[in-house]
């Protein structure tokens, strides 16, 4: 058996019956136009259900505003980039030269894209029992390390803004850097005119959030 497919044994407990499929989940738009991205479409919504319904049954005292919170950081591109990684996907990426020389086999949104479009494509061959289990062992120890609901840092500066009869926080790029596959994205955010901190990450939710969190850093300090 070959590295790939016994990879994807050790990740979803069987082997591949369309090896093509998972190698189209793992390949960069950069490689081919035969690339991840509507296995991805299909991958997000299939996380997004069975983490949904698994967040339901593990907290059934929680109001909808806690799931919420759960399910956000969950699902968001740099937890499911911080998965593929301790899955191993990063050695099976098939990626154009330019993109691997602009860095994007280290980057959160390529390697949390391709941990979605590695589940599509598990779901198509497997179906929703075999895909929603994945799910559950993959993110296991992420859904049980928290009793309290995590906050947001967004959510956390606006809070603070009205707790201290601020106005809301006003963010603004301040600058966009490196290839489409790749970005880098520079964000200020604001609150008043005192109140100032900036951030970078490779899209402008994960720049935002980075700035909200040194910002109260600043005020908490």
């Amino acid at each position: 058996m070959s590295e790939l497919p016994r990879w994807l044994e050790q990740v979803f407990g069987r082997p591949p019956v369309d090896l093509a499929r998972f190698e189209r989940a793992l390949t960069h738009s950069s490689q081919s136009e035969h690339n991840y991205e509507r296995l991805e479409f299909l991958g997000d919504r299939v996380l997004g259900l069975g983490m949904a319904e698994w967040l339901f049954e593990l907290f059934p005292a929680e109001p909808e505003g806690n799931l919420s919170k759960r399910f956000n950081t969950l699902v968001s591109g740099a937890t499911c980039a911080e998965i593929a990684r301790e899955l191993g996907a990063r050695d099976h990426l098939r990626l154009g030269k330019q993109a691997r020389d602009d860095g994007a086999l280290d980057s959160d949104n390529v390697l949390g894209d391709v941990m979605e479009s590695l589940l599509g494509a598990f779901y198509l061959e497997a179906g929703l029992d075999p895909a929603r289990a994945f799910v559950r062992r993959a993110w296991a120890d992420r859904v049980h390390a928290q009793d309290k609901a995590p906050q947001h840092p967004k959510s956390q500066l606006q809070e603070w803004a009205a707790a201290n009869n601020r106005k809301p926080p006003e963010y603004s790029i301040a600058d966009r850097s490196g290839p489409h596959h790749a970005p880098r994205f520079t964000v200020v955010v604001r609150v008043g005119r005192q109140h100032e901190a900036r951030a970078t990450g490779a899209s402008k939710q994960e720049a935002e959030t980075a700035a909200a969190k040194t910002l109260l850093r600043q005020l908490k300090g």
